[in-house]
């Protein structure tokens, strides 16, 4: 799983350097922070649980941003 963590953050920096190529830089900016927190995490060598708890609230944290910002923030 701390392999797993490292592959999320290959791709979050492919991400965030395609966004910087694309000329937005508070996407990239929020990327390559994703980035650094998966590549952290992933030689951190914790248990298998641990890094299911912490991708699961990774990931209600993110879809429910989402939400918020494409609901609420996002002009028509």
């Amino acid at each position: 799983m701390a392999r797993m963590f490292r592959v999320l953050g290959f791709w979050t920096l492919a991400i965030g350097l395609m966004a910087l190529a694309g000329g937005m830089q508070e996407m990239a900016l929020l990327f390559f922070f994703q980035t650094a927190a998966f590549v952290i995490l992933g030689y951190m060598n914790l248990s298998e649980r641990a890094y299911i708890l912490i991708f699961w609230g990774y990931l209600i944290l993110s879809f429910t941003g989402f939400t918020y910002w494409s609901f609420f923030q996002m002009s028509v």
